[in-house]
Parts: C-alpha cells; sequence; structure tokens
C-alpha cells in the first residue's frame, strides 16, 4: 500500500470527522451485538421453565415480552448509528474525493505543454475521473466496513470466548484458511485492476479523439473502420475485466463455505456439549447469531480488500502525474512589470519528444511598441519563436531577454497575463460568442465586447446569428467556420488589451479583402503594443517595423518590406508570386 500512503495527509486534515464516525460504528456495533444475548437469555428462559426451575408461565412470557422489546429497541438504535456512521464516513470520503480532483487538476494546470505533447487527453480524464472514484471507495466503504468488521470480529469474539472458550475455537477453525486465501488472492487483484484501469484510459482516449474528429470519419466514410477498431478495443477491455471479476468471484463462495462450515460446527460440538450438560440451549442459539452476525464481516474482508488494491492501483497511476513536474516554472514571486521589448540571443530550441531542432542559433531585437513579422514555409520555425516569448518551452541554448531581463527572471504569471496570442488553430469554447470573447477580460462591457467585434470584422456576422452574441457555439466553436472562429479568437485578444500581441498564422482562413480590413484595425490596435505577426503572405507583413524570413529554423533574410524587395532572395520572389496570384 505503498502508493496509498500519499493520501495520508487527507487523513489528518478530516481526522475528527474519522474519528466520528468510527466511534459510531463502534457505539452502533456494540448494541448490534447485544441482540445475540439477549436471544440466549429467551431460549434459556424457555428452558428453565420446561425443566421446571421456572414455574411461572406469566413469568416467562413477560421476560420473553421485555426482551421482543429491547431487540426492537436495540435495532432502531443501531440502525440510527448505522445512518450517521455513513454521513460521517461516506460523506467524508465524498469531500476527500473533491479535494483529490481539485489537486489533480491544479497540477494539470502546472505541467508544461510538452507533458501534454506526451499523453493523451483520454488518459488524463481517465485518471481524474475513474482513478479517484476508485482512491474514494478507500476512504469511504473501505473503511467503514472495515471498521464494522474489526469491532464485531473482536466484541463478538470476547464473547464468545466468555461463553464457551472451546466451542468458540472450534467455531473458528475455517478462519486461517481464508486469511492464507485472502493474502494470496490480492496480489492478484492488485495487478489485474492495474490492468483493467490502463485498458478503461484506452477506451476513453479512443471515444475522445472519436468524437474530437468525427468530421473527419464521416467525410472520409471510415465509421466502419472506426466501429471494428473500437470492438477490438473493448472486447479486449471486456476480456480483461471478467478475468478480474472471476478473480474477486473466488472470494465469496469460499467465505460462504467457510461459514457454513462453522454453522455444522457449532451445531456438532455444541450439540454435544449441551447432551452432555455443559451448555443451555441458549448458548447454542447465541452461537449461531455470532457466526451469522459475522457472515457479513468476514464476506466483506473479499470485497474491501478488492476495494483497496483498486485503489492502489489507481493512486500509482495518479501518482505518477502528481509527481510529474513541470519543466516550466515560475523563479520569482515578485511582480514584474512588462513593457515589451523582446530580445533573442543566440537562440537554439530541440524538442526532446521528437528531438527535432526547430530553431538554430536565432538573435534579432523588437522594442517596445514595434511590429515585426515572420515569414517562412510550413516547418521552418516561426510558430517556435512565439512559444518561447510566451515561456511554452525553454531554450536549449541561447537567450530570451524581456525588457533586458532574462526570461526565466521574469514572474512567469505577469509575464503571460501581458500577452495575448492568438493561434493559428484556435479554440473556442461551447459556450456563447460573448463569453468566448470575454475570455479576454472577464468584466468587459458590452460595448467593449462589440468594439472588439468590430475590430476583428466579426461584429457583422455575429449579427446575423439568429441569437446574436448569445449563440451557443458548439464543441471547439464547430458552430463558426474556420475564417469565423479565428476573427472571434482575435477579438479575444483585442479586448485583453496586453503588451505584447502575438498573432501566429491568423487570417489564413479569411479571404483577402476581410484580411486587409482586420490589418487596418489592428494597426490601431496595436499602437503602442509590441506585435509579432506569424504569416506565410507578405500582405500581412509588409507593414512592419521588421521582417525576419526563416527557413529551416534559420534567419536567411530581415529587414524592412522596401529593404527586402530590393534585393533578390526568398522574400522578393513570395512577394512577386503573390502579387501575380492576386492580380489573376
Amino acid at each position: 500500500m505503498k502508493a496509498l500512503q500519499y493520501l495520508n495527509k487527507y487523513f489528518y486534515k478530516y481526522k475528527y470527522r474519522l474519528l466520528l464516525g468510527i466511534f459510531i460504528t463502534i457505539v452502533s456495533k456494540f448494541l448490534a451485538l447485544e441482540i445475540p444475548q439477549i436471544i440466549r437469555n429467551s431460549f434459556n428462559s424457555i428452558e428453565d421453565y420446561k425443566l421446571g426451575k421456572i414455574t411461572d408461565v406469566d413469568e416467562v412470557k413477560h421476560q420473553l415480552l421485555i426482551n421482543i422489546l429491547i431487540i426492537v429497541g436495540v435495532a432502531l438504535v443501531a440502525g440510527f448509528l448505522t445512518f450517521l456512521m455513513r454521513q460521517t464516513i461516506i460523506v467524508t470520503s465524498r469531500l476527500i474525493e473533491f479535494d483529490l480532483k481539485n489537486e489533480i487538476y491544479q497540477q494539470y494546470q502546472r505541467l508544461s505543454v510538452n507533458f501534454y505533447k506526451k499523453n493523451r487527453t483520454g488518459d488524463l480524464m481517465n485518471r481524474i475521473s475513474e482513478d479517484v472514484s476508485k482512491v474514494r471507495m478507500y476512504f469511504g466503504p473501505a473503511i467503514m466496513y472495515s471498521m464494522n468488521m474489526l469491532v464485531l470480529f473482536a466484541v463478538g469474539f470476547y464473547q464468545m470466548i466468555k461463553i464457551d472458550a472451546k466451542l468458540t475455537l472450534y467455531t473458528l477453525i475455517p478462519f486461517p484458511i481464508l486469511s492464507v486465501s485472502i493474502f494470496i488472492l490480492s496480489k492478484v487483484i492488485n495487478k489485474k485492476s492495474n490492468i483493467v484501469q490502463q485498458f478503461l484510459s484506452k477506451l476513453t482516449t479512443f471515444n475522445q479523439e472519436f468524437f474530437s474528429g468525427i468530421n473527419v470519419v464521416k467525410s472520409y466514410g471510415i465509421e466502419p473502420s472506426i466501429i471494428k477498431n473500437f470492438d477490438e478495443l473493448a472486447n479486449q477491455s471486456k476480456e480483461k475485466n471478467i478475468d478480474l471479476y472471476k478473480t474477486q468471484a473466488v472470494f465469496f463462495p469460499m467465505m460462504i463455505l467457510l461459514i457454513g462450515v462453522s454453522n455444522l460446527i457449532v451445531i456438532y460440538v455444541g450439540g454435544k456439549q449441551y447432551i452432555a450438560g455443559e451448555i443451555q440451549i441458549g448458548v447454542i442459539a447465541e452461537f449461531m447469531l455470532y457466526v451469522n452476525i459475522l457472515t457479513w464481516p468476514v464476506a466483506i474482508v473479499g470485497w474491501v480488500t478488492s476495494m483497496v488494491q483498486q485503489a492502489e492501483a489507481s493512486q500509482q497511476r495518479i501518482n505518477e502525474f502528481l509527481k510529474e513536474q513541470p519543466e516550466i516554472v515560475n523563479n520569482t514571486k515578485e511582480n514584474t512589470e512588462v513593457v515589451g521589448a523582446v530580445t533573442f540571443k543566440n537562440v537554439s530550441l530541440t524538442y526532446d519528444d521528437t528531438n527535432i531542432t526547430a530553431l538554430k542559433n536565432i538573435s534579432f531585437k523588437v522594442n517596445a511598441g514595434e511590429t515585426i513579422a515572420i515569414l517562412g514555409n510550413t516547418g521552418s520555425g516561426k510558430s517556435s519563436i512565439v512559444n518561447l516569448i510566451a515561456r511554452l518551452y525553454d531554450v536549449s541554448n541561447g537567450e530570451v531577454l524581456i525588457d533586458g531581463t532574462p526570461i526565466k527572471q521574469v514572474n512567469l504569471t505577469d509575464l503571460r497575463s501581458s500577452i495575448g496570442f492568438v493561434p493559428q488553430d484556435p479554440f473556442l469554447f461551447s459556450d456563447t460568442i460573448e463569453n468566448n470573447i470575454k475570455f479576454g477580460k472577464e468584466d468587459a462591457s458590452k460595448e467593449e465586447i462589440i468594439a472588439a467585434a468590430k475590430g476583428a470584422v466579426i461584429h457583422d456576422n455575429i449579427m446575423g446569428f439568429k441569437n446574436e452574441y448569445q449563440t451557443i457555439l458548439g464543441e471547439r466553436g464547430v458552430t463558426l467556420s474556420g475564417g469565423q472562429k479565428q476573427r472571434v479568437s482575435i477579438a479575444r485578444v483585442i479586448i485583453k488589451d496586453p503588451k505584447i500581441l502575438i498573432f501566429d498564422d491568423c487570417l489564413s482562413a479569411v479571404d483577402t479583402e476581410t484580411e486587409e480590413q482586420i490589418l487596418a484595425n489592428l494597426n490601431k490596435v496595436s499602437k503602442n503594443k509590441t506585435t509579432f505577426i506569424i504569416s506565410h503572405r507578405v500582405s500581412s507583413a509588409k507593414n512592419a517595423d521588421k521582417i525576419i524570413v526563416l527557413n529551416e529554423g534559420s534567419i536567411i533574410q530581415q529587414g524592412s518590406h522596401n529593404q527586402l524587395i530590393a534585393v533578390d532572395g526568398y522574400y522578393k520572389e513570395m512577394y512577386e508570386q503573390q502579387l501575380l496570384e492576386k492580380e489573376s
């Protein structure tokens, strides 16, 4: 149970709730174990009347009536205490589940982008949902039923020994066999539980990717192939689950058999003692009740063991991510004022997941308030530069400076809050258009939202929708076209009003006329702001203060538009080619 030791802090946090629940459990089971003694006394009273030790039948009836009332009263009180026990222990397990999910979610927030490139979304979701649910069973039902078992065994065993030690020892003969069986089976269950959770993660990931890419699946007509692959994965998962539950199923028949053997021992050994006059008939009845009262706790040993083993396997998977250290950390707690000057000094970047060197010895400087355009073919390293500015990655070699300060010494929260980033593939939430724009500024007024939408040339499109700004977008903004999604994403940045603007090929899905409108508006928005325009179109770059042309991670040209078209090279060729395309 090494993995579960991580959860000890939650035991400490909710110790008073758990201790109260345990106390209530003990009291309720003490009361429940009074019933066999009352039954014994009732049987003994009847036997004494039959043997003539008690001559007054009314006295026997009166005693039986009192015993019945006591049994009913004890049962009602024990039942109420059991209710309170569940309200304390099970509710506590839900509170711990809430805390653990929050802890995992916060850890997901802290982890770097590189982590998400190496792990699948479905697996991440499974660990925060299914695995946490398994762990909750360890805190709730496992603790509650374990306490039931321990109290019932301790008190019941003590009462049985006190009444007749010989009969008790005979009755408990099957229990060592049970203990050994549990020890062996628990190891097997732990291993198989881990495998089941892994397959559940694979299923979750498969479904998540299928639903996210449903347009591609339908457009290519590959539903039969997808269904076939899902069936194969689901069947593998089914077989692993069946294998696990076959092992778990061994517990209960074994326990019922052992309880049955104990009952037979009570009847046989107790019967011989009764015939010999060593015990009264009530003792046999009491022992039968004790054995059957202990049936559930004994049976629950297997279930609790299974729950603990599954929780161990799940917590082990959770710990893998909780122990993961983010590659990008905030190295300063002091606030940093970001003005907007950005400097690259001999920067190189190699992605460790692919071992691809995206940037090679890049050097340039952008003063605060200037606009720089970065051009190049696909894979030339354009997006890698903006990833470094937002510190989504750290450089492999060289140094990036913000306002003359090494970027690692700049407060990470202040840096990112000072950047407005429009990615090439914008992400919109399944919410209203208004709320998607307000993502850039939560307390934005209606006037600010409309102004930002007009600046991104999307206002007229929004007003054409039935519900205008209250239109609910589908998942990932599927309701909108590619160009509309990009413009809503631009509006989100405009309303944020950051110090540094980054447009990563965000006009690729709009027509030339709309592009010119947006660029004209962005010139006003980006005034006195450091602006990075990543593009493959010269039209997006020509008005920039500086232009950098990348090829295979290296700078092959840099200068202003007029400087670059005056010399033969990549930029001039691109300019002339796109000019011809526009004229045609």
